[in-house]
């Protein structure tokens, strides 16, 4: 039943945005757009997806989880390709707890470790955006530019705050408030040096800066062209937006949110529509390493 609402929404999303594009020139667009180019971006894809997983490997060690790089690449490939590609109920996190725990983990030290990577990951896309939203300033109108630093800093301060928690004894008292309290406290174990995180969300500016660089090539490859710095403040709040779970694999809130943006700085709809379309099938065969993997864990296990 959620994956029917979700198809729903996201079709409802395109009838919406085919009504202020031109249909054909779309499909021209397309079909005109260059390989090579997007070849290039298939291959900052698939650098952000290595970046991401040796992330999640450095968190996990942190957790004493003995395991290669190559198992992370490989499970996080899996996740991706569940994320992407099969509508089920299963998602891409939810993969990687099964793999670790069929591994002999236990499942809420996995489920930890993969709940800090996505956090980490999550302040990593704040850092760049805020970083991108001051130097470049006035890219976009007053208005926007503001509202964007503003979320930004919200929510790193609001990372920032989560870590003074477990200072706040009488919250261990209560219920659902004590669930806040344990985190705080196994957030400052886990980083007891903060360099180690600084190292973590670096890493995390980066992988979302390659996924900057994705859109970055796909808009070349037709014809789109705009500044750098413009895809730096514009992409970012896109992909927090594709974080709320109510289409299927972010499509239509990313191609929605990505024309509204980009709208803003007088792009041209029907571009920034094929760019963002472009973009989402190449997250699906940039995912399809993962299906190997799966299929190769089913037939060892």
């Amino acid at each position: 039943m959620k994956n029917i609402v979700k198809l729903i929404i996201t079709i409802v999303m395109f009838y919406f945005l085919f009504q202020y594009v031109d249909f054909d020139n779309l499909v021209h667009i397309l079909a005109k757009s260059h390989g090579g180019t997007i070849l290039v971006a298939l291959l900052f894809q698939m650098g952000s997806t290595f970046l991401a997983a040796y992330r999640w490997r450095l968190i996990m060690q942190l957790l004493v989880f003995k395991e290669r790089v190559s198992y992370y690449v490989q499970s996080y490939f899996k996740g991706t390709f569940f994320n992407q590609v099969l509508p089920s109920s299963i998602g891409g996190d939810a993969v990687r707890i099964i793999d670790l725990t069929q591994k002999g983990y236990d499942k809420k030290d996995a489920f930890y470790g993969i709940f800090v990577d996505r956090i980490v990951g999550l302040v990593g896309l704040l850092v760049l955006n805020l970083i991108a939203s001051i130097l470049f300033f006035g890219t976009f109108d007053k208005d926007f530019s503001l509202l964007i630093i503003f979320i930004a800093i919200s929510g790193i301060s609001g990372f920032i705050f989560l870590f003074y928690l477990e200072h706040i004894r009488f919250l261990a008292n209560y219920k659902f408030l004590n669930l806040f309290h344990r985190l705080a406290r196994r957030l400052n174990n886990l980083y007891r040096s903060k360099l180690t995180l600084l190292k973590h969300i670096a890493i995390s500016v980066g992988v979302h800066f390659l996924s900057v660089l994705v859109l970055y090539a796909l808009a070349w490859s037709i014809d789109f062209h705009m500044s750098f710095q413009t895809f730096l403040i514009a992409v970012p709040p896109v992909f927090l937006l594709t974080i709320i779970p109510i289409s299927l694999a972010g499509w239509g809130i990313r191609e929605g949110a990505m024309v509204g943006i980009f709208m803003l700085v007088g792009a041209d709809e029907t571009k920034v529509l094929a760019m963002s379309i472009l973009y989402g099938i190449l997250l699906i065969l940039s995912s399809t390493p993962g299906a190997y993997f799966w299929v190769k864990s089913k037939r060892a296990t």
